[in-house]
């Protein structure tokens, strides 16, 4: 099994995934990884949360990591990534890669013999979704019924593996963004299938008693060039505490980071006393590990 779309886990699928994150919170976990499994990560985009989260998941798990950078292998002189992925799976246990292009990991699956694990893609960010859906969990003691807004960018990778599995939980999804500017429609007809999901241009109706209020940076990886651009079309939509007066009293604020002071969140937010954000960056780890697990027991 793989972990390459939000779409790829059924709901009973995520809260098995929640319940082995549970366990191991509380050490009762029965579930071991092969001795010695090795997790390769493979990136050809910058990374800290989600390389360390991985890292440290498998050493806890009694494994070891391996990391490669593309422009490290001989893809960069002309070996296929299908013969690189090939070899890959002969040494070890699992495959979590960071692309440009999210076919690249259509093309991974297509010849490995091990699980591929999505850590993040131009149209997904499955793990952070997993991530920020258990931290809700644990916080609010639910994710049905809850109101989940992200506003901003909501046509981001993280925004698309958000609003399915929020929406596949129960939860109400609420996208805030400029007018005329959408989140990707499959993902949103994805999402609908599940839950109601609106998209609004006015803040204070889509924010209006949120139960949880979501942002991410303006100007993405591999986007630089058009960072003036998107800073003037989005500003409007920086979740400051005008914003967040339109949300419900005990509203918790998350970013799956790095942040941007003064962007897309300003300081007294983000390092206020409704934002989560380190316990949400704390989880990725945790996540990490239920994630491994919980492929291992399906090979």
């Amino acid at each position: 099994m793989n972990l390459i779309s939000i779409n790829d886990l059924t709901e009973d699928d995520i809260y098995e995934i929640f319940k082995i994150a549970d366990k191991l919170k509380e050490e009762k976990e029965e579930i071991e990884l092969k001795k010695d499994s090795i997790l390769v990560l493979y990136f050809e985009k910058p990374s800290t949360r989600t390389r360390l989260s991985f890292e440290s998941a498998i050493i806890k798990l009694g494994g070891h990591s391996v990391y490669l950078q593309k422009d490290t292998t001989h893809i960069v002189r002309g070996e296929s990534l299908e013969d690189t992925v090939r070899v890959i799976s002969l040494y070890a246990d699992f495959l979590a890669a960071r692309v440009f292009n999210h076919n690249d990991l259509l093309r991974m699956a297509d010849v490995a013999t091990i699980p591929i694990i999505n850590a993040l893609s131009d149209l997904e960010h499955p793990t952070q979704a997993l991530t920020d859906l258990y931290t809700i969990r644990e916080i609010k003691h639910k994710l049905e019924d809850l109101k989940i807004a992200f506003i901003g960018d909501i046509a981001t990778n993280t925004a698309n593996s958000l609003m399915v599995g929020a929406a596949k939980l129960g939860a109400e999804v609420s996208l805030i963004g400029p007018k005329g500017y959408n989140p990707n429609s499959l993902y949103l007809n994805k999402a609908r299938e599940f839950n109601r999901v609106d998209v609004y241009d006015d803040i204070k109706e889509g924010l209006m008693d949120a139960d949880v209020v979501y942002t991410d940076t303006f100007v993405s990886m591999g986007q630089e060039s058009e960072r003036e651009e998107r800073l003037k079309r989005f500003m409007p939509y920086q979740l400051n505490q005008d914003a967040l007066s339109y949300a419900k009293d005990d509203v918790i604020v998350m970013h799956c980071l790095p942040a941007h002071r003064g962007e897309e969140i300003a300081a007294d937010v983000i390092d206020g006393p409704h934002s989560v954000v380190w316990q949400q960056a704390k989880n990725k780890e945790l996540i990490a590990r239920a994630i491994l697990l919980f492929l291992s027991a399906r090979e």
